[in-house]
């Protein structure tokens, strides 16, 4: 796509894992290349603290992974609108505030766009969840300027925002051919987003879109909050969560929910952290639960059992049947493992709160369910096999289609960039 003049992104920065896109000279969204082939960049960043080198995505992940010593961040968009975005985190040689690391990631991601295609538009469309915090539009309000202000520092002039599940629509609107009323459900790592559109072929060429829009709403709740409950009820027993001292008393339960939430967890290696854990030792009857526990803070593990969580959850999401936990880096033949109907329970609150804001967002647009013509699903998450039966559920009879999960919405960004 070279020498095709400047190119306008849509970046969808994800919680887990982050898109660009751009609209060729054929009028088609292209969703490029930022890992090898791979059109998805994981949310990661990795200060290599052996080299001063700073790696993103997979590739941070496997020098992580590998023991190499050095800080990794993920979930970066969980800290938009908290107060962690101003304050300085150590990197292995240095510190840099939260903020400049997410602007690192988005020139990291522009960066590599630019080598697919030549030279960039300084304007870009960046999607955002309905809400980046529930019930605080101060803070929502502070998360987007955040963001804004990252994607000015990371080279761009202008920088604009579209909400991510209208930008879904947008992209399943190339497909259709018939006009259709749809519920857009857009579950990914952090926020669930929904919102009702009319969609249609004679509606394509339209520059303004607002009578199209029928309802949005959203919840703070995605991917990693289901691996943190999992995590919670799968593993964290197996370090001394919920197991009695001495006293009859249970070990305090803080640190074990903070080590199985994927942007606290480097903050349990801290020297203060490691000396209260430690501490812990006269709650536990059982020593070797709490060896467990100092195992994982001493090499380092909270990260590699996030992902072992996370890689069982969607094992056990596809094959509809238990998938095993490997804990052999904490001990030697320690394992956990998920299973489908224990799954199920595990995770019914969240689900629950994720389907009712679906159905809310289908009363607000002053619809019936049966009115209705397609569920249209985006995200990774929302191809768990849970979350689409509860939908299901909900909504009898209609057809729930599965959309370009990990890159509707930058396509979609791309196309309402262009408009």
């Amino acid at each position: 796509m070279r020498g095709t003049g400047t190119h306008t992104l849509g970046i969808d920065f994800g919680t887990s894992n982050s898109a660009v896109a751009v609209v060729g000279a054929d009028g088609v969204a292209r969703l490029l290349p930022l890992e090898g082939a791979a059109t998805t960049l994981p949310t990661a960043v990795f200060f290599n603290a052996e080299d001063k080198t700073v790696h993103f995505g997979r590739d941070a992940m496997a020098l992580y992974l590998a023991g190499v010593d050095g800080r990794l961040m993920r979930s970066l968009k969980s800290l938009l609108g908290s107060s962690l975005m101003a304050e300085q985190t150590n990197i292995g040689w240095g510190s840099l505030a939260f903020q400049e690391i997410v602007s690192r990631f988005i020139a990291e991601l522009a960066d590599r766009a630019r080598a697919q295609v030549g030279a960039l538009a300084p304007r870009v469309l960046i999607g955002r969840p309905v809400h980046f915090v529930d019930d605080s539009p101060e803070r929502d309000r502070q998360a987007q300027r955040s963001l804004q202000q990252a994607a000015l520092a990371a080279g761009f002039a202008e920088v604009d925002f579209e909400l991510e599940p209208i930008a879904a629509a947008f992209d399943y609107e190339r497909r259709l051919d018939r006009e259709v009323q749809a519920l857009v459900v857009d579950v990914g790592g952090g926020t669930s987003d929904f919102t009702v559109v009319r969609l249609g072929p004679s509606r394509l060429g339209r520059t303004q879109r607002e009578d199209d829009i029928l309802a949005t709403t959203g919840v703070h709740i995605g991917g990693t909050d289901f691996d943190r409950k999992l995590n919670v009820a799968e593993v964290m027993p197996l370090l001394g969560l919920g197991h009695a001292g001495p006293d009859g008393r249970p070990v305090p339960s803080s640190i074990f929910i903070e080590l199985a939430t994927w942007h606290l967890i480097n903050f349990q290696y801290a020297p203060r952290r490691m000396a209260e854990a430690q501490s812990l030792r006269t709650n536990y009857s059982d020593q070797q639960l709490h060896r467990r526990l100092m195992a994982v803070l001493q090499q380092r593990l909270g990260h590699r059992l996030a992902s072992e969580v996370e890689e069982a959850k969607i094992r056990c999401s596809v094959e509809a049947a238990a998938a095993r936990i490997d804990l052999d880096a904490v001990e030697n033949g320690l394992r956990a493992s998920v299973e489908p109907a224990a799954m199920t329970e595990q995770l019914g609150d969240l689900l629950a709160r994720v389907v009712d804001c679906a159905e809310a967002c289908v009363g607000r647009a002053g619809l019936a369910a049966t009115q209705l013509d397609a569920i249209y699903l985006t995200g990774g998450s929302s191809a768990l096999a849970t979350l689409q039966a509860r939908l299901g559920d909900r909504f009898k009879d209609v057809p729930l289609v599965q959309g370009d999960l990990f890159g509707g919405v930058a396509a979609g960004l791309a196309y309402a960039a262009q408009r």
